[in-house]
């Protein structure tokens, strides 16, 4: 059975940093792509940074780029989010998600696999 688990969530003042890690399991080869989205209360999740596995390449939301840099560590099957530079409308929970193949974006329906999500508040 495929786990996507996350970790690394906190609090932190703004201005502040986090990196959060999103370990996957049970899948017998490489993820195409793996990916982090985040949803606020009352707002719908969006796409924050995705990854190839393959190539390495990623793609970043305007909203957090220059900030967030997403990477991987095939060795250890896991996904990292370094989160610079928070800001209060960063809070969310943050969700790992992976797709075995097709278009590696940021649309919610392009990806097969979901974590539980690690909670990230940011205080002003």
């Amino acid at each position: 059975q495929v786990q996507l688990v996350e970790s690394g969530g906190g609090s932190v003042q703004a201005g502040g940093s986090l990196r959060l890690s999103c370990r996957a399991s049970g899948y017998p080869y490489s993820f195409y792509c793996m990916g982090w989205f985040r949803q606020a209360p009352g707002k719908e999740r969006e796409g924050v940074a995705r990854i190839y596995t393959g190539s390495g390449t990623t793609y970043y939301a305007d909203s957090v780029k220059g900030r967030f840099t997403v990477s991987q560590d095939n060795a250890k099957n896991t996904v990292y989010l370094q989160m610079n530079n928070l800001n209060p409308e960063d809070s969310a929970m943050y969700y790992c998600a992976a797709t075995r193949g097709g278009p590696c974006n940021l649309m919610l329906s392009s990806w097969n696999y979901w974590g539980r999500g690690t909670q990230v508040t940011v205080a002003s």
